[in-house]
């Protein structure tokens, strides 16, 4: 199972007097990189952490919730949710809690844990576009390299800007939107 997110990436005027980037149109149509859309693909193990951690943000008070009930509202494999809370605990995002009220629960607030973090944590790759290749001396070449090189920086930003309680905020405006109940499966 692999998850999807999509970012629009508005270029600036610096790109479009480029004789290298072929136009849409004749006519003077836009450069081909304006309005740019890049995936990135999200592994099972991206996907369920951050569901995980969603739900964990949804507890009353950042309280503890066990692996056991968050597997189950989460439809996520229980032996495969607790390496990857053991995973995020060794990163500092939850703290784990032994006992008959024990669980997991969320290390910082929701409005201080990234996307970014969360993906770090469980070894996704950030920097999902090719780049590993060093510039050549041929202008397309380097300016292809420096595009990527751009594209990885602002797809690390993005996801170091948005944070678990800009997810919860979406979901609740969208089902809100669409009259769903309160709910909450991610």
């Amino acid at each position: 199972m692999i998850c999807t997110l999509i970012f629009r990436i508005k270029f600036i005027k610096f790109f479009k007097p480029l004789s290298i980037f072929p136009r849409l149109e004749e006519d003077g149509g836009e450069s081909l990189l304006s309005g740019l859309t890049i995936k990135m693909k999200l592994t099972t193990r991206g996907h369920y952490s951050v569901k995980a951690l969603l739900d964990l943000s949804l507890q009353p008070k950042y309280g503890p919730a066990s692996v056991k009930a968050i597997a189950s509202r989460q439809e996520i494999p229980a032996a495969y949710l607790e390496k990857l809370l053991i995973e995020m605990r060794h990163a500092g995002l939850v703290h784990s809690l032994r006992g008959s009220i024990g669980g997991y629960k969320l290390a910082r607030h929701p409005q201080q844990i990234s996307i970014g973090e969360i993906l770090e944590a469980v070894g996704e790759n950030i920097a999902n576009l090719a780049v590993k290749v060093s510039p050549s001396t041929q202008a397309e070449d380097w300016v292809t390299f420096t595009l990527w090189q751009r594209l990885n920086q602002k797809l690390r930003e993005a996801l170091y800007s948005i944070t678990l309680a800009d997810l919860y905020y979406d979901a609740r405006s969208r089902q809100a939107a669409v009259g769903e109940e309160a709910s909450f499966v991610v």
